[in-house]
């Protein structure tokens, strides 16, 4: 990134670390593009970042070192935090940016502050309806809080929150016949079939999983395909799982086209990260929630619980899954008409299409360069009831 005579505004976007935070992210800056600003990614050296930004054209990509706090590690996370800061300054003072949006995770913290030291506008996006650590702790700092959930504005400190939901990349759209049959064919499917997609997220999911291949003796009756997607732990035990009860599945440890999964399957089960949840949405998915027990202040439940009172989705706890509740709930959302339509009218209230565009105006705003700013709407808000380069710091 140099200052070579660009005169077109810069936007920072720090996005690392998960799918939850990468792809909205990259929904924003597209939408960003599209107003004629550059730019710039900073993500995580993590796998799943790195993968995923091939397919960011037109956008420079900065890699940042990784920030977290792991067992209560703070000698090494402060470490790790000071190293991150010098390298975000070390890429802003190639080129100033006008503006810099945080997306979650305290890898997205040390470009904040790197470019608050220059003069930039700060925002971050919280998509979850608990935020998390980091942006509770930036939200002080930032110009203006944009959030997924409107209930998570309550527990921001932050100067302006503004609820806009999750952004989505334009490629999540309901499909047609024809585009579901083109995707199912591409996938290695039939789509004449019901078929059911398991996705733990962007990195799998074990205990998902589990829960599932428990399930599968009862299904085996059931005329349904399967796509599932295991992570890089899992997936040939799955797939023998399938093999050994005669069932039709493709397996796959990580799969890039999501809008493709999601446009073919007739139900999902899935882990309730607000990513997710938002592609979801965006697509009409009805899915079985079993959120990871583990996330931070739990976060999952709370976010699929939101899903499940508008009627939007299935919850049931791992903890408290056994066979018969997985392939019940299963059958009500594969062959249950009226309740996957009921679902697909709620999840449609839940879609916030405009979130992308929201964000953006409100950045070019405040950053001198006013978008037309789309009118305010329903969806998540109020349902009813490029290789990437690596720096070291400097």
């Amino acid at each position: 990134m140099n200052s070579n005579q660009k005169s077109n505004p810069l936007v920072a976007i720090a996005c690392g670390g998960t799918g939850g935070h990468l792809f909205p992210g990259l929904a924003v800056a597209e939408e960003l593009k599209r107003h004629g600003c550059d730019v710039a990614l900073l993500i995580s050296p993590k796998d799943v970042d790195q993968q995923a930004v091939k397919s960011a054209s037109g956008m420079e990509v900065f890699t940042l070192p990784a920030v977290g706090l792991q067992n209560r590690n703070y000698f090494s996370f402060a470490g790790s935090f000071v190293r991150s800061l010098f390298t975000a300054r070390r890429i802003f003072r190639q080129r100033k940016p006008g503006a810099v949006l945080a997306m979650g995770g305290f890898t997205s913290a040390p470009p904040i502050f790197a470019g608050k030291e220059l003069g930039a506008r700060t925002f971050l996006h919280e998509s979850n309806s608990i935020p998390g650590k980091a942006n509770r702790f930036l939200a002080r700092f930032v110009d203006e809080a944009f959030v997924g959930f409107a209930e998570a504005g309550a527990r921001l400190k932050a100067h302006q929150v503004t609820p806009t939901g999750t952004p989505v990349r334009p490629q999540f759209s309901v499909l047609s016949a024809g585009g579901r049959r083109a995707a199912a064919s591409r996938l290695g499917l039939n789509s004449d079939r019901p078929m059911v997609l398991v996705v733990g997220g962007s990195q799998g999911a074990s205990g998902l999983n589990a829960v599932v291949l428990s399930a599968l003796p009862l299904l085996v009756s059931k005329d349904w395909e399967w796509l599932h997607l295991t992570g890089a732990n899992d997936c040939e035990k799955v797939e023998s799982a399938y093999a050994m009860l005669g069932i039709r599945a493709v397996v796959k440890p990580f799969l890039a086209e999501m809008d493709l999964a999601l446009g073919t399957a007739t139900a999902a089960v899935s882990r309730a990260g607000a990513s997710s949840l938002a592609e979801m949405a965006a697509m009409r998915l009805p899915a079985l929630l079993v959120p990871f027990p583990a996330a931070a202040d739990n976060h999952q439940f709370f976010n699929a619980q939101a899903y499940v009172a508008s009627g939007a989705a299935r919850l049931l706890a791992q903890t408290d899954s056994t066979p018969a509740k997985v392939a019940d709930i299963l059958a009500e959302l594969v062959e249950n008409d009226s309740a996957r339509a009921g679902m697909s009218a709620a999840l449609a209230l839940r879609h916030a299409p405009e979130s992308a565009a929201r964000i953006a105006a409100s950045i070019l705003s405040r950053s001198g360069k006013p978008a037309d700013l789309p009118a305010k709407g329903g969806g998540a808000l109020a349902p009813r009831t490029a290789g990437p380069k690596n720096l070291s710091a400097a």
